[in-house]
């Protein structure tokens, strides 16, 4: 089941990024503040697993854009991967978007080597790569963008 994050998800949502191994542990305080004083137009989701938070994502509408979304974060941890949880939060999202009048996906990650299952996931689910943006992160650290059309629901 997906649904928005409450409250009571909070402390658990930012377990599951870090345990994700796609956030370092120094995260977590910037994790939580992020969950705790999110924007009006920020939208959290849950995934649960028997009533247990197991996938956290948040998106957000590109500022002077129309239509399209950005994808910040989507995390769930290595228990509950290969599971269809991510793929579930992805068609969700999706499927959020399209409803909600958008028409397109951005997703960002990291171009380092250990991120490589990451980015043939976003593939997989019919990202194309757009942009690369050497030395983003920190010099060797590239910042790799995926977009994707959102289908409108008819």
């Amino acid at each position: 089941m997906i649904r928005a994050a409450e409250p009571r998800d909070f402390d658990r949502l930012v377990e599951v990024a870090i345990a994700s191994a796609l956030f370092e542990a120094e995260q977590s305080e910037l994790i939580s503040q992020m969950l705790r004083s999110q924007s009006a137009t920020e939208i959290w989701l849950t995934a649960e697993v028997e009533e247990q938070p197991v996938g956290v994502a948040c998106l957000t509408p590109e500022k002077m854009t129309s239509g399209t979304w950005n994808l910040l974060m989507i995390a769930v941890p290595p228990s509950h991967q290969r599971k269809g949880v991510g793929k579930s939060m992805f068609d969700y999202v999706q499927s959020w978007i399209a409803t909600n009048g958008g028409r397109m996906l951005i997703i960002e990650t990291a171009g380092d080597p250990a991120f490589s299952y990451v980015r043939t996931f976003y593939a997989r689910e019919g990202f194309e790569q757009e942009a690369t943006i050497r030395d983003f992160y920190e010099k060797g650290g590239d910042r790799v963008v995926f977009r994707r059309l959102v289908d409108p629901l008819d």
